[in-house]
């Protein structure tokens, strides 16, 4: 049977494998970025009220109107910016299909869109689904700085888009003011249009701050930003994300929306948008709590053969093994293999998100997790070389 392979060389992720071989092993699992704690009983109850009142079918194909204002009440307020519920807010699945259906709706075949590794692993899929080429630019170590005379140099004349991503994942920075406005200027440039993935934005640690696409004017017109009530909510399995973006450019990826997930559950969307109004302050404890949980990580790991690297958002922390005797020289996919055999400890090395990956000696920990899951991880790698 002839069939078309559309992604040659892409298998399963990485996080995927890490997690299940954590399972198979009984390793303490800071790989996969999921909580191991419970949600907030609220969320619960106002997802059983919502289909108990009989919110149980189609939502609206942009999302629920009072989830939308919700949404443009909290950038209004974070942000200092108008946005339109009605024509600028989608609600999504996750940002995941975000990203995706946006890819699908602006490029084209032929078109060039740049991302910066070590990207995301959903990026380069998506805009080869495209029918478009995906351009990886290096972020190096050792501070992974956006080198704009390169990025500069990657533009050509099939440039469409430039994916950005703050708070990052892997990395754990913040694109600084500085960078938001090199971004703004190149964009302004060679007329590109951003994806900014900015569903960590309510987890940046002092004194880095969040700048988001949306608040800049040059961006604010030829930008689609992205986040994610999974990651905010401490409920990845909801799977309720949303984009926003200017009139013209929602049109667009509302087109490829429709036709790929269509509508998202319709009671978690209630119990959001009722969430949120009854704890209209709940995205301001995020950094304080996921600050709490990297002291943890690196007082415990103070003095051992980790060092742990400072986090200027996410929920996720990087660790040096250089100086672990039983790891070095390793790859950090070696390493990342030998301490969840050895130490029964899964990480996630950096490699996979490089399509050309640098020498370099991180590993990512997920520090969405309880404190006692942190305790028995710091445990087991302080003891470990």
């Amino acid at each position: 049977m002839r069939r078309a392979d559309k992604l040659p060389g892409v298998g399963t992720t990485i996080f995927t494998v890490m997690a299940q071989r954590a399972a198979q092993t009984g390793a303490v699992n800071l790989g996969q970025g999921l909580p191991d704690y419970p949600l907030d009983p609220l969320l619960i109850e106002l997802v059983a009220e919502a289909m108990k009142a009989g919110h149980n079918q189609y939502a609206p194909m942009p999302g629920l109107p009072q989830l939308r204002e919700c949404i443009a009440r909290e950038l209004s307020a974070r942000h200092g910016i108008e946005v339109d519920p009605q024509d600028e807010v989608t609600i999504t699945l996750g940002a995941t299909e975000a990203i995706y259906s946006a890819m699908q709706a602006l490029v084209a075949p032929g078109d060039e869109v740049i991302v910066f590794d070590p990207a995301y692993d959903s990026y380069d899929p998506a805009v080869r689904l495209a029918g478009a080429h995906c351009v990886h630019l290096p972020l190096l170590p050792p501070d992974f700085a956006m080198d704009w005379q390169r990025i500069e140099a990657a533009v050509t004349p099939r440039t469409r888009l430039i994916i950005v991503n703050t708070p990052h994942n892997p990395l754990c920075t913040v694109l600084s003011e500085a960078d938001v406005a090199q971004l703004a200027a190149l964009a302004e440039r060679h007329d590109l249009m951003v994806l900014s993935d900015e569903v960590y934005e309510h987890i940046v640690y002092a004194p880095a701050r969040h700048h988001s696409a949306l608040a800049h004017p040059a961006l604010r017109p030829r930008s689609v930003a992205v986040f994610s009530f999974g990651k905010s909510l401490h409920a990845t399995g909801l799977r309720v994300g949303y984009c926003v973006a200017p009139r013209e450019l929602t049109a667009e990826l509302r087109k490829v929306h429709q036709f790929n997930t269509f509508s998202i559950a319709t009671p978690f969307q209630h119990a959001i948008a009722a969430y949120l109004g009854r704890r209209p302050d709940a995205f301001a404890g995020l950094a304080p709590f996921f600050a709490r949980k990297q002291q943890l990580l690196a007082q415990g790991l103070a003095g051992s053969a980790f060092r742990v690297i400072p986090a200027q958002g996410t929920y996720f922390t990087l660790v040096d093994y250089g100086a672990c005797a039983p790891l070095a020289g390793l790859s950090d996919g070696q390493a990342a293999q030998r301490l969840l055999e050895q130490a029964g400890v899964a990480s996630i090395p950096l490699t996979p998100f490089y399509q050309k990956p640098p020498l370099q000696t991180l590993l990512r920990l997920c520090i969405a997790k309880e404190d006692t899951t942190l305790r028995q991880a710091v445990e087991r790698l302080a003891n470990y070389g």
